[in-house]
């Protein structure tokens, strides 16, 4: 046998050359751009024949090396300079976002062809954000429909919105802009109500006002901007969660104000101040009331115990109960929060019924509201152990308003 080691085939000719030609767009940035632009413009606005190219190119052309490239050229027309503006010096392609016709049903048309590879390049779309001052408006619009599309079909997180809060965008006022365009077409596939939760999944339902500068940054201006502008909804959603925090903020100072010790006198002309600078209803207060006394005792776990310590603690703030319970719904209001507690916390179930009789006597609850609980307003919550904890005391309340009436009648 011949020792002679056995020699490796070697490309030669055209196979050398195409080898070297595949490699290069492989890996050079502006081949890659060149093959993808020109694959593009040779296919022209058929859609179909669109999407066959870039499919078939994914295989060819390693597409997760040069993503960004990639996501520019479907975006702008070819690879985009620092600050957004199209490099002078690249071919571009006409099948691209910002060449596209600005409305709703292109946006829909583009969004679907290309829906692959905006998914796989969505961290790109949260940093193209960032560059929105070199784009025109016209070319922002489109992003902006874009973008609202993929929200509504769930393709990208909400927490894309965060690039909007960037200070320079805020400054020049193109965030608020760009953020009408992109709920109006978000909001024209789906309710408020699946916006909302997308906004909270991702902890963004409380930043909207940082769309404004500081000076701006306030419920008025905001409702009234994208009132304005069409989107009462969205502007009723922002006014909601400002004020659910400012409720949480409220309750958390009413809990320090208990712990503190401070006098009621002092902690009910501070609530009565909140109710009238954040416009909240005697019946929101008292439920707030309500949960900020419970929460500043540590409950005791026996059940035999926490009935005599949850009635020496609600008698010490009975006056304040009182006070903003000047209404018969916000009495009914108490009712159910109270039900409501004592169905959730089982220690209490058996205290139900000594704190009604406890809040009757100090004046907290009437005659009127707790019958109005017992035969129609209670909740499904417990209902059959409280109306049978309550029975006897309401039998007694009918009967004691009978023996009033009776003693009315003979008076006249």
């Amino acid at each position: 046998m011949s020792n002679q080691r056995q020699q490796k085939p070697t490309l030669t000719g055209q196979r050398f050359k195409t080898r070297k030609r595949d490699e290069k767009e492989r890996f050079d940035p502006s081949q890659f751009q060149e093959s993808i632009v020109q694959g593009l413009n040779q296919t022209g606005t058929d859609l179909e024949a669109v999407a066959k190219f870039l499919d078939a190119s994914g295989a060819k052309l390693d597409y997760r090396r040069y993503a960004e490239t990639l996501f520019d050229i479907l975006v702008a027309g070819g690879m985009l300079a620092p600050g957004g503006t199209l490099s002078d010096d690249v071919t571009c392609t006409d099948f691209c976002l910002f060449k596209a016709q600005e409305d709703m049903e292109t946006m829909q048309a583009y969004a679907q062809v290309n829906i692959k590879l905006l998914l796989t390049l969505q961290c790109y779309h949260k940093q193209l954000l960032l560059f929105l001052k070199g784009f025109t408006e016209s070319e922002r619009n489109k992003l902006a429909m874009l973008t609202g599309i993929l929200l509504a079909n769930g393709n990208i997180s909400a927490s894309i919105l965060s690039s909007l809060f960037n200070e320079n965008l805020v400054k020049e006022g193109v965030s608020a802009c760009f953020a009408v365009k992109l709920f109006k077409s978000w909001l024209s596939e789906k309710d408020i109500n699946s916006v909302a939760a997308s906004l909270r999944k991702v902890g963004m339902d409380n930043r909207l006002m940082e769309l404004f500068p500081a000076n701006k940054r306030s419920c008025e201006h905001f409702s009234k901007y994208f009132t304005d502008a069409g989107l009462k909804e969205l502007s009723d959603f922002a006014r909601n969660q400002q004020s659910i925090g400012a409720r949480k903020e409220l309750q958390k100072e009413l809990q320090e104000l208990m712990l503190r010790g401070d006098p009621l006198k002092d902690i009910i002309a501070y609530i009565r101040e909140e109710i009238k600078k954040n416009n909240i209803s005697e019946q929101t207060m008292i439920g707030l009331i309500w949960s900020s006394v419970m929460s500043s005792m540590e409950w005791n776990k026996k059940e035999e115990l926490v009935t005599e310590q949850a009635i020496k603690h609600l008698k010490q703030y009975s006056p304040l109960l009182k006070a903003f319970t000047s209404q018969g719904l916000s009495e009914l209001t108490l009712l159910l929060k109270i039900q409501e507690y004592c169905y959730d916390n089982i220690h209490f179930m058996k205290a139900f019924q000594k704190i009604v009789v406890l809040l009757y006597k100090a004046d907290v609850l009437s005659e009127e509201a707790i019958l109005k609980w017992y035969n129609e307003a209670h909740l499904a919550k417990g209902k059959s152990v409280f109306l049978e904890q309550m029975k006897k005391f309401v039998e007694w309340l009918k009967n004691a308003e009978e023996e009033s009436e009776s003693e009315e009648e003979e008076a006249d």
